[in-house]
């Protein structure tokens, strides 16, 4: 997360916080409500759901306590190779 703030805060400050409350506010209800999102299984066959958020996919797997979240890639990233690490 703390990348994405800094990338994006080479522009704007006031942006990125605004996107980083924007990731939190999802994380959030991703964890009251499981099973938001899409599967892509042209990424991964793994039992993993992808929300958007802006340009960004959180990946994560849904039912976790705590939420597990995988990533948070950005879509014009490689998000296949991005989830092998």
């Amino acid at each position: 997360m703390l990348r994405i703030w800094l990338y994006i805060a080479r522009d704007s400050e006031e942006i990125a916080d605004r996107v980083q409350t924007e990731f939190y506010s999802k994380f959030d209800s991703l964890a009251r409500h499981p099973g938001q999102g899409h599967r892509r299984t042209d990424y991964t066959k793994a039992n993993v759901l992808f929300f958007p958020v802006y340009s960004y996919l959180i990946a994560y797997r849904p039912g976790t306590d705590p939420l597990e979240i995988l990533a948070v890639v950005h879509g014009a990233r490689e998000v296949k190779k991005v989830l092998r690490r």
